[in-house]
């Protein structure tokens, strides 16, 4: 159960770390909640009331409209394992949410980001 604490981590407390990790590089705190939207399918809305309401990681995927269906075409490597191969539907999802701030923060487009 070592993922536990992962689940257990409140959203709100990442949150502003994925935005600074973009804004970093360039990128904006709209471009970061564009691809958060995109990959659960919440809108601006429902993301703050996740924020605002102290949610934890796997609230936060479990209450989400719906995870995209281009989801599955995320690959790559975060943290040394490869995103495609992560057996856990949440990890996965975790890691998905990862790996799309990664390719925001390294400059990519964001049409190639959403899979368009």
């Amino acid at each position: 159960m070592k993922n536990e604490r992962v689940y257990k981590m409140a959203f709100s407390k990442v949150y502003p770390l994925l935005v600074q990790k973009a804004e970093r590089k360039g990128r904006t705190k709209a471009e970061v909640d564009a691809v958060i939207c995109w990959l659960t399918g919440y809108d601006q809305a429902g993301l703050q009331d996740q924020i605002d309401k102290n949610v934890d990681y796997e609230t936060f995927f479990s209450e989400a409209p719906q995870i995209h269906q281009n989801a599955e075409k995320i690959t790559g490597v975060v943290c040394g394992v490869r995103v495609e191969n992560i057996e856990e539907p949440l990890m996965q999802k975790v890691r998905w949410l990862d790996k799309l701030v990664d390719e925001l923060a390294k400059g990519k487009a964001m049409e190639k980001i959403l899979r368009s």
